[in-house]
């Protein structure tokens, strides 16, 4: 079960980057989000695979988006950029809090 919030990740980031890229042509919209959304989509196959580093692969892709989005969200105020800094960061803690759980 705990690897339905990449799955969701994956979705919005990769909306949003193709999103970013239909409304303005920016190419790094693109690029960013369909490599984040990748990331989470590479968690997800690993936590339901049980295989290793599926977790933290779900922290790595939070900590990028996060980076990114944060900064953003802060300066502008918008709600894209404010929604995908608080679902980065809950994602974040919530897969964290997974890799302490299992040690």
């Amino acid at each position: 079960m705990s690897h339905h919030p990449s799955y969701a990740m994956t979705a919005l980031c990769t909306a949003g980057g193709i999103a970013g890229y239909a409304r303005s042509r920016s190419v790094p919209s693109l690029v960013a989000g369909v490599g984040v959304g990748a990331m989470y989509g590479v968690a997800s196959y690993l936590i339901k695979e049980n295989k290793y580093y599926g977790h933290e692969t779900g922290v790595a892709a939070s900590i990028v988006l996060a980076s990114s989005m944060a900064p953003k969200a802060i300066r502008t105020r918008k709600p894209i950029p404010v929604t995908f800094a608080i679902c980065s960061v809950a994602t974040g803690i919530y897969y964290s809090k997974k890799i302490v759980e299992y040690w």
